[in-house]
């Protein structure tokens, strides 16, 4: 069956860095898109970044740009986010999504805590 499963969320400083992963398998993965969203609680669900299926496409929320970056291995089906430079309004729970045009995926999601 389909599953993604991220990893890599904890509890970091501020400015520090954390690099979520997000392993998929019950699908070709090469040949969908994927997102990393976050909640905050209280708070709609967030776009932070996509890359195509091959990897030559990204895209990324203005509040993340510059501190983020979205990679992928499609040998080892796996989506990726590293996270640097973190704030404490990057605090929340971060779900990978895999997209391919009537087919949507999602992970249970990943814990991220940016505190001091």
């Amino acid at each position: 069956q389909v599953q993604l499963v991220e990893s890599g969320g904890g509890l970091v400083q501020p400015g520090g860095s954390l690099r979520l992963s997000c392993a998929a398998s019950g699908f070709t993965f090469s040949y969908y898109g994927m997102r990393w969203y976050r909640q905050a609680p209280g708070q709609a669900r967030e776009l932070v970044a996509t890359i195509s299926s091959s990897g030559s496409s990204t895209n990324y929320a203005d509040s993340v740009k510059g501190r983020f970056t979205i990679s992928r291995d499609n040998a080892k089906n796996t989506v990726y986010l590293q996270m640097k430079s973190l704030k404490p309004e990057d605090t929340a729970v971060y779900y990978c999504n895999a997209y391919r045009q009537f087919y949507d995926y999602w992970g249970q999601g990943t814990q991220v805590t940016v505190s001091s």
